[in-house]
């Protein structure tokens, strides 16, 4: 089974990004195309972001997971410390967040290193979630082998009635991460794959470096 796809096109022509227009800090510039995607009735779950990390076999991986804040500091998002994206960054920290606005002709590419988030700062967070939310968190062992879905089914239902009007806790085994970015691109689609590619790299005393890319 083959399909050719060399007949796709399109043309990219709703914005452009010129350095005259880019911030000297690349957070405040995420904000304002996080804020202006969030905004737009073209983009459905804004805070959807790829990461990538190098897993144990040596492999890199994406997954889809959900951006839950962000600040100058990085980006934070939550997970199985125990899965296999968390084992992953226990052996080496450093991942790629990636967002991909397709409506506005948008990607932001983040490299970063990641770190726990501090243990209260995940408890806050895990209260705030819906009771099933955190109830999935205890159900699922994130990433091992099960043999059905009746299983996860039946481990949810016990659950439900363990803590039926009783206060959930947060799992020891999850929380949050921290990406703190050594580097953050930022690509806008233009005609004729003459794209604006404007990176910010972190330099040692903390300032950014700005410098247009190639397409």
């Amino acid at each position: 089974m083959s399909n050719d796809l060399s007949n796709y096109r399109k043309s990219y022509q709703k914005q452009a990004l010129l350095e005259s227009n880019c911030p000297k800090n690349p957070i405040e510039l995420f904000q304002k195309w996080f804020l202006n995607a969030d905004q737009s009735k073209l983009v459905e779950e804004t805070n959807a972001m790829t990461i990538a990390s190098i897993g144990l076999d040596g492999f890199p991986k994406n997954r889809v997971v959900l951006l839950k804040k962000y600040s100058e500091t990085g980006f934070v998002f939550y997970t199985n410390y125990n899965s296999e994206k968390g084992k992953a960054i226990a052996n080496n920290k450093n991942v790629c967040l990636s967002f991909f606005w397709d409506g506005l002709e948008q990607q932001i590419i983040i490299k970063g290193e990641a770190e726990k988030e501090p243990e209260k700062d995940s408890t806050i967070y895990f209260e705030s979630r819906p009771n099933g939310s955190q109830l999935g968190a205890w159900a699922s062992e994130q990433s091992t082998i099960v043999s059905s879905r009746e299983i996860l089914d039946k481990n949810l239902i016990a659950l439900e009635k363990k803590y039926k009007g009783k206060r959930i806790p947060k799992p020891k085994h999850w929380g949050g991460y921290l990406v703190k970015p050594i580097s953050i691109e930022f690509w806008q689609g233009r005609p004729n794959r003459m794209h604006d590619r404007i990176r910010y790299s972190l330099q040692k005393d903390f300032s950014w470096k700005l410098e247009r890319l190639s397409p």
